[in-house]
């Protein structure tokens, strides 16, 4: 299986896959936002621009998910939920490339894994 990629998503996939990690800003209001989508949700406007982002947060919760929704799971396997630093209202989901649990809290960083040429996934370590 493969992440469903939309209009709004397609270029942040790509991003991805070239090793970015990146997330929108609002032109208007100066939001930023993720998932990606074609109007912010605070202003209301249509204007916005890709903006590299420190792959770092902290986890807020996780799970041990059974089911093999993306490609490179293997069952069963952690998902975790990261609060972006750089953009608190920004909340991201992966899975999580440590031994162990994580913790409600521990800070962490983002690691790209490539699927494919066309296709990375972001997923979770201890930041350190």
């Amino acid at each position: 299986m493969r992440p469903v990629v939309d209009r709004d998503s397609s270029e942040w996939w790509e991003r991805v896959a070239r090793g970015e990690f990146v997330l929108q800003r609002c032109d208007s209001c100066a939001t930023v936002r993720f998932p990606a989508r074609a109007y912010c949700h605070r202003c209301r406007t249509r204007g916005w621009h890709w903006e590299p982002i420190a792959p770092v947060g902290r986890v807020e919760s996780w799970i041990v998910s059974h089911q093999p929704f993306l490609a490179g799971t293997t069952e069963p396997y952690v998902v975790v939920r990261v609060r972006l630093d750089e953009a608190p209202e920004c909340v991201m989901y992966g899975n999580w490339r440590a031994q162990g649990p994580p913790a409600d809290g521990m800070a962490v960083r983002a690691r790209l894994t490539e699927v494919d040429e066309e296709l990375s996934l972001v997923d979770w370590c201890p930041l350190g």
